[in-house]
């Protein structure tokens, strides 16, 4: 189950796409987020270490296609897909 974070809390963004299970290790969530392709509520992400908070809208590539989610929580560490999947909300893309 997805932890409840304070209103203030906040996590690197390669760390939230790692547990969010949307990429298989955590260099491969860094790079992804310094591509120049992620974005934050709009904002081109410069590091890995861009923190994100709940609300949040992100956007980023997974292979051909660009994903568009609503982070509802922040996660505490990898858990299996059923729990990931309550850390974000998907979005219709455009």
């Amino acid at each position: 189950m997805a932890a409840v974070a304070a209103p203030d809390s906040t996590l690197r963004i390669d760390k939230w796409l790692f547990f969010a299970r949307f990429f298989k290790s955590r260099s491969l969530a860094a790079a992804v987020a310094e591509s120049g392709e992620t974005l934050v509520n709009g904002r081109v992400v410069a590091k890995a270490s861009q923190p994100v908070r709940v609300g949040d809208e992100l956007v980023f590539p997974t292979g051909p296609r660009r994903r568009r989610v609503r982070v509802l929580a922040l996660g505490e560490a990898r858990r299996p897909a059923p729990e990931a999947r309550a850390l974000y909300q998907e979005l219709a893309e455009g």
